[in-house]
């Protein structure tokens, strides 16, 4: 499971102009599924983000999570995070799960995450072309893979 995180002053997801998902200071998080992910997958990739510091202190010093400062989530599904473009010039996604695997685990990404930050988690729509609007903040872009390794 992969996940691309960036703190935000604000971010937006649209679809046919009508906002879907919003949320103010926090985190934006671009996930995606693979076919190899599991249950712990969902756990390790939620604990990591409800507790990456990459929040600043009094003094300034990214030291607190996103929820030591009571900020948002904003969870967008995207299975592109998986693509593959070591051969010519057309990604390849054919390590990215199918919808009927990918959408129950980003639905309980999103409850995980709900769950350690104790609010609910803003989301797109899974599938539909979305607009995704932001106001990176810093900026600070974090990628994390839980099969990356350590």
């Amino acid at each position: 499971m992969r996940a691309l995180i960036q703190r935000v002053a604000e971010a937006a997801v649209r679809i046919d102009g009508v906002v879907v998902g919003e949320i103010a200071a926090g985190l934006l998080v671009l996930v995606g599924v693979e076919e190899a992910d599991t249950a712990g997958d969902i756990d390790w990739l939620a604990r990591k983000l409800a507790n990456l510091r990459i929040f600043a202190d009094e003094a300034g010093v990214m030291n607190r999570s996103v929820l030591d400062v009571g900020g948002e989530v904003l969870a967008v599904s995207q299975f592109t995070l998986h693509a593959s473009c070591r051969k010519g010039n057309r990604p390849s996604y054919s390590r990215a799960a199918r919808g009927e695997l990918s959408q129950p685990m980003y639905e309980a990404f999103c409850e995980a995450v709900a769950g350690l930050i104790g609010k609910p988690v803003a989301r797109g729509v899974f599938g539909a072309d979305m607009k995704v609007s932001l106001v990176n903040d810093g900026p600070v872009t974090i990628w994390l893979d839980s099969k990356a390794p350590e």
